[in-house]
C-alpha cells in the first residue's frame, strides 16, 4: 500500500525565508513543507500507475503565484496561510479532483483550504510569531504525486506546469 497525496512544494527561496523566520525548533523538516491539493490515502501498489495516468491528463493551469502569510489552526494543527493566485490554484485542484474521480480515485470532499502545515501541536507563541509572517511570492512550477512512507514524503511522479519535464 502507498499513502498518496498530490501537492505543490514551495520554491526553495520561500522555504528558506520561512525557515529563517521561525524559531529553530519549529522549522524542523522543511523539506516536507507542501500545499496538499488532493489526499488519496492508502492506494494498493498495482493501482499507482492508474493514479499517475489520471494526473498526467490533468490540463495545465495558467501561471500560479503563491505566497505564505499569516497562520491558522485545524484543531491542534498550526499552519501558514497561502495567498496569491488562489482562484487558479482552486480551479487546478478541481481539475485534479475530477481526473482522479473519473479514474475511480475519489478524494476528500471537504472544502479546499490551501495551507502549509507547520506543527501538529498547537503552540500559542509560535502561532503569534507566524501570524505576523508574510513571505516572498513564488511561481508554482510543478505538482507531484507523493508517497508518505514512515514519516518521509517521497515524490514518486511530478509534472512541470510549463508542459516540459
Amino acid at each position: 500500500m502507498s499513502r498518496l497525496f498530490v501537492a505543490v512544494f514551495p520554491a526553495e527561496e520561500a522555504v528558506d525565508h520561512l525557515r529563517r523566520y521561525l524559531p529553530a525548533s519549529a522549522a524542523r523538516r522543511p523539506e516536507k513543507w507542501h500545499v496538499t491539493l488532493a489526499f488519496l490515502g492508502d492506494v494498493p501498489g498495482p493501482d499507482v500507475p492508474s493514479v499517475v495516468a489520471a494526473l498526467a491528463d490533468v490540463p495545465l493551469p495558467g501561471l500560479i503565484n503563491l505566497r505564505l502569510a499569516g497562520s491558522g489552526t485545524f484543531g491542534a494543527v498550526l499552519w501558514a496561510g497561502v495567498h496569491g493566485s488562489l482562484e487558479q490554484l482552486t480551479a487546478f485542484r478541481e481539475d485534479i479532483r475530477t481526473a482522479l474521480a473519473a479514474a475511480d480515485f475519489p478524494i476528500d470532499a471537504r472544502p479546499f483550504r490551501p495551507h502549509l502545515t507547520i506543527s501538529y501541536r498547537h503552540d500559542r507563541r509560535l502561532a503569534a510569531i507566524l501570524d505576523g509572517y508574510s513571505g516572498p511570492s513564488w511561481p508554482v512550477t510543478e505538482f507531484a504525486l507523493v508517497d508518505s512512507v514512515e514519516g518521509d514524503y517521497l515524490p514518486i511522479w511530478s509534472k512541470s506546469l510549463s508542459g516540459t519535464p
